[in-house]
């Protein structure tokens, strides 16, 4: 098990910005690809960002390309998700998620281990 525990989240106005944390009580290190994901009401959830270990091994949905930014503290065993310019089409539970894997290949990873979720409502 890999309990994930976000914070961050809240509301805010249209053009705004928050930072999601998600941390692991575990040791994060190399092998863990993590990621997150969000399901507004009536939808099915998406991936929203995924980040592995490595060059490269940064995904986003094309929606939030060069809003949302996605990073990872291996000493704190945490990951952020830097949201700017929120719009009310952001609006959803946010999920860190992880799997046991130092890739994640894809943004819509299959993930093992699930976060609480957290709200975040951007208001017009």
């Amino acid at each position: 098990q890999v309990p994930l525990v976000e914070s961050g989240g809240g509301s805010v106005q249209t053009g705004g910005s928050l930072r999601l944390s998600c941390e692991a009580s575990t040791d994060i290190g190399t092998h863990l690809c993590m990621g997150w994901f969000r399901q507004a009401p009536g939808k099915e959830r998406e991936g929203v960002a995924a980040i592995g270990n490595g060059l490269g091994a940064i995904y986003y949905a094309d929606s939030v390309k060069g809003r949302f930014a996605i990073s990872r503290d291996n000493t704190r065993n945490t990951v952020y998700l830097q949201m700017h310019s929120l719009s009310p089409e952001d609006t959803a539970t946010y999920y860190c998620a992880a799997k046991s894997s130092s890739y994640c290949y894809i943004l819509n990873f299959r993930a093992v281990y699930w976060g609480q979720g957290i709200q975040v409502t951007v208001s017009s």
